[in-house]
């Protein structure tokens, strides 16, 4: 709107200064050319009047009128033309008085000149020279002095014309500065209120990050709670269950019949069976060694169970000063691990995987590696990387999937540690 604006009064300037230039300025300058044409002719009359009354001239005065003539052609012409270019002012010409006085005093002079003429004609020459003398060049410097009038006129014409085209140049300087200025305004105003807006977008957003970060940090709290809660009871209720069961079984092998004792032996091993699933899910779902032995106990008892449940072959590369880690760290270090395992049992197409675990200065990092199909893209939207990102990001650390050595999947979780 401020541009449409400025453009509109601008056009309006530059239109009213074209209108200066062509109806003033122009058609002043050509008037003061054909005023000053017009001089010369009555400047050639004047001459001509002179050399009429000049008693040394051998010629009468009858000889003067063809000069006359071609002056009093060449003078209407020029008045003709000076009427149709004289300058306007509110759509008529200006100076009209004098312009009428003008064209009225020279069809006197020349009526009177012809009377002249007729008197010389008549041999009355002495008669005529003395009108010549008398009246007609007073005429003549009546009408000079008229045209000097109007070139005055135009001189203040253009001088004024001039002064309204620089306050025009002026105004529309003025108007390009203060544009200039009320679009800077406009701009620092409109930037200050983005960079607000901004900013409070963007401490919503950091503001509900950390809603999200603390409900998921709720959510796995309360899962790990779930977890370690049914892997007591199943350790616990379940396993002593079991263990029962099996003991009161093998006391009834010794009491029964030998036809019994075969399918006691079959439920014993069923029972045997059971029992070893429960503890290896409560060890799933709650690693009890993690609490005992650390996190380093728990991956040296955890890969070989994975190994022999997957048939996968697991190679455990540790490197640097080993040292305990804040439970939180090693239980998200350890289920990330354990997903990172999942997804090469389940997607990777992979005989084998490498596990690394690096101590490092001022950090921890984990490894999963393997040589199968690599990250497709469904695997990349997974549930499971989901889950490490959110474990990763709790931990403030960096959870990266990128291409291993050999084309496989990389896993790496880097944590920062003192």
């Amino acid at each position: 709107m401020a541009v449409a604006v400025y453009a509109g009064f601008t056009i309006l300037q530059l239109r009213g200064l074209e209108e200066i230039q062509s109806r003033t300025i122009d058609r002043n300058r050509m008037d003061s050319l054909l005023l000053l044409r017009i001089q010369n002719n009555l400047n050639a009359i004047a001459l001509a009047m002179r050399d009429m009354v000049d008693s040394t001239e051998p010629y009468g005065l009858t000889a003067w009128q063809g000069p006359f003539k071609r002056i009093r052609t060449d003078l209407a012409d020029a008045l003709a033309q000076e009427e149709r270019y004289s300058p306007l002012e509110g759509g008529e010409a200006r100076d009209g008085d004098q312009r009428r006085y003008l064209t009225t005093s020279v069809a006197q002079f020349w009526d009177a000149l012809d009377r002249v003429f007729e008197q010389a004609r008549a041999g009355d020459e002495a008669e005529a020279r003395t009108v010549v003398r008398l009246s007609m060049q007073a005429r003549q410097q009546s009408l000079t002095t008229a045209v000097a009038r109007l070139l005055v006129s135009n001189n203040e014409t253009e001088k004024d014309a001039a002064q309204r085209t620089r306050e025009i140049y002026a105004r529309v300087t003025r108007n390009v500065y203060l544009f200039l200025a009320a679009m800077l305004i406009l701009i620092l105003l409109t930037g200050l209120y983005i960079v607000q807006y901004n900013r409070r977008l963007f401490a919503e957003v950091e503001a509900l990050a950390q809603s999200r970060s603390d409900l998921a940090q709720q959510l796995i709290s309360m899962q790990e709670n779930t977890f370690r809660s049914i892997s007591r009871e199943l350790h616990d209720e379940f396993g002593q269950i079991l263990t029962a069961v099996g003991a009161m079984l093998h006391r009834t092998e010794r009491q029964a019949s030998e036809s019994m004792r075969k399918d006691l032996r079959e439920v014993q091993e069923i029972v045997q069976s059971t029992l070893e699933k429960v503890r290896s899910l409560s060890h799933a779902l709650h690693p009890v060694v993690l609490d005992e032995v650390g996190f380093e106990g728990a991956v040296d008892t955890y890969l070989p169970l994975f190994e022999q449940r997957t048939g996968i072959q697991i190679r455990y590369e540790k490197s640097g000063d080993s040292r305990e880690l804040d439970t939180n760290v090693s239980i998200h270090l350890y289920r990330i691990m354990q997903e990172a395992l999942n997804n090469v049992a389940r997607h990777a197409k992979s005989p084998r995987a490498v596990v690394r675990l690096q101590y490092q200065p001022a950090s921890v990092v984990l490894e999963v590696e393997d040589d199968g199909v690599g990250f497709g893209k469904k695997q990349q939207s997974g549930l499971g990387l989901v889950s490490m990102r959110e474990r990763g990001e709790l931990l403030n650390g960096r959870v990266e999937f990128a291409a291993g050595h050999n084309g496989g999947a990389l896993v790496r979780i880097t944590v920062a540690h003192a």
